[in-house]
């Protein structure tokens, strides 16, 4: 097995978690794979598994390496783009981040045009409300709300959001609208993680002002809390873009917008310090296109 192939085989049995999984990955034998992996380890003077009969796993060694050997092959293949003239003409499998509700209203139908637009890429897109490393999950874009804090990484700026508390106007007609942030204490409040889980609501330009709330009901799920202020069971904390169409048509209403903090910045991120793969390099600029359009991101 030549060395690039090594490598390849050594991404595919990282990303599986086993040598069966990596090997069907790469269209081999499992001994092949096995071979493939055990003859890297020769050449490097380095174990990059841990193996036992019931699990595979890298090393520390290993999980370094593999960081460096993703960016390896990513060069390759955007290299290769460009000597083939495949520049327009994008190929592979796109793999992407979002927070969920994000990629629900926005990314996924950008990632349905297109791949309507490019038929020879496939796509597969990560769904949560944590911060993912891109290189330790296989990742090539991914979408931050909020300061940039991960280094080494290219970022486009494609809007911004604001943190906004809202409830009908059937809940503000039978309750009054809080006037200060301390008069949430007077209100029913429903809390939505992971934005709004504390007991302390930060407001202000530079969050300088600190209220604790006290929520008769929290969640994970910053739909089902919108729901509710929607039917007027309560007031909930949500960004902008999470109820923007509710703003639209007077189903919620905003209170205490003199005391929202700064604006949240919207970056899509990817790799810095090499050559983007054409991939990467057409869904950025379908997405920026569209989402700099929303205007619920401006």
């Amino acid at each position: 097995m030549d060395r690039l192939q090594s490598l390849e085989v050594f991404v595919a049995v990282a990303e599986a978690g086993s040598f069966s999984g990596g090997a069907r990955a790469m269209g081999i034998s499992a001994p092949s794979a096995t071979r493939g992996v055990n003859e890297l380890e020769e050449r490097l003077g380095a174990r990059l598994f841990i193996r036992t009969t019931r699990v595979v796993r890298l090393t520390d060694v290993g999980q370094a390496y593999l960081e460096d050997v993703r960016a390896i092959l990513a060069d390759l293949g955007a290299a290769s783009d460009s000597v083939s003239g495949a520049i327009g003409k994008p190929k592979g499998v796109l793999r992407l981040t979002s927070p969920v509700e994000f990629g629900r209203i926005h990314i996924a139908p950008i990632l349905a045009e297109y791949l309507d637009l490019n038929p020879g890429m496939t796509a597969s897109m990560l769904m949560v409300d944590r911060v993912v490393n891109l290189a330790e999950e296989g990742l090539d874009i991914g979408v931050r709300i909020g300061p940039l804090t991960s280094p080494g990484l290219m970022a486009v700026k494609v809007g911004q959001v604001r943190r906004v508390i809202c409830g009908s106007k059937e809940y503000f007609a039978k309750h009054g609208l809080p006037q200060t942030p301390d008069d949430l204490s007077q209100h029913r409040i429903v809390a939505s993680a992971p934005a709004t889980y504390s007991n302390e609501w930060r407001f202000g330009k530079s969050q300088d002002i600190v209220t604790k709330v006290a929520p008769q009901l929290a969640m994970t799920s910053v739909a089902a809390a919108v729901s509710l202020a929607r039917s007027g069971w309560g007031l909930t904390r949500a960004l902008s873009y999470q109820v923007g169409p509710d703003l639209e048509s007077g189903q919620l209403q905003t209170v205490l917008d003199n005391y929202e903090p700064d604006h949240l910045p919207i970056h899509l991120i990817h790799y810095e310090g090499r050559r983007v793969s054409t991939k990467v390099r057409s869904f950025l600029d379908l997405a920026r296109e569209r989402l700099r359009q929303s205007p619920t991101l401006n």
